[in-house]
């Protein structure tokens, strides 16, 4: 079927054609949901959360653009609104500073599985998550992320640097605990 056929079926209301789309792209929404919110539960209720907003808002979709660059960014805002309505974006995190050790022995990055890398990335806070999803995964500037998360440009760089910072700490902690 086609995409052009989905998208006006679920403007029409059409319940299969939501099934479809739901089944279609709940699997990579949750992943990128699981990015910004790190329990898993809450997680779910922001993929249904974007979900319900997709099928209210159907009709605002254009056809400019792909339709999963639609949702993904219909995803993205729920989840930061999700965040700001729980109050963890708090721009007055405790920062403190990190001497990194950066491991010698490079090849020893082909023990970090892509598992091990997304834990990394779920166990920082969640400013400096949103932050370095918004900027390293999405692709997101930092000046569109000071807009998106209501923080000056400048802010949003720290963060990215701050999580990138602690993502080195927390890697060469797992290098070392895996030798």
């Amino acid at each position: 079927m086609s995409e052009q056929r989905l998208i006006l079926a679920c403007k029409q209301g059409k319940l299969w054609a939501r099934k479809e789309v739901y089944d279609q792209y709940a699997p990579s929404m949750m992943a990128l949901c699981r990015r910004y919110v790190s329990d898993v539960e809450d997680a779910k209720d922001v993929l249904q959360e974007g979900f319900l907003k997709i099928f209210v808002e159907i009709g605002q979709y254009s056809g400019k653009g792909s339709f999963g660059g639609w949702i993904r960014k219909i995803f993205v805002n729920t989840s930061l609104d999700y965040m700001r309505k729980k109050n963890r974006l708090k721009q007055k995190e405790l920062l403190t500073d990190v001497q990194i050790e950066c491991s010698e022995n490079a090849s020893d990055m082909a023990d970090i599985t892509a598992d091990d890398l997304m834990l990394c990335i779920s166990e920082l806070p969640d400013i400096h998550r949103t932050v370095f999803n918004l900027f390293a995964v999405e692709g997101f500037s930092h000046k569109e992320i000071g807009a998106l998360l209501r923080i000056p440009e400048s802010t949003s760089r720290s963060f990215f640097f701050r999580a990138r910072q602690l993502l080195q700490k927390r890697v060469t902690q797992l290098l070392e605990y895996n030798r």
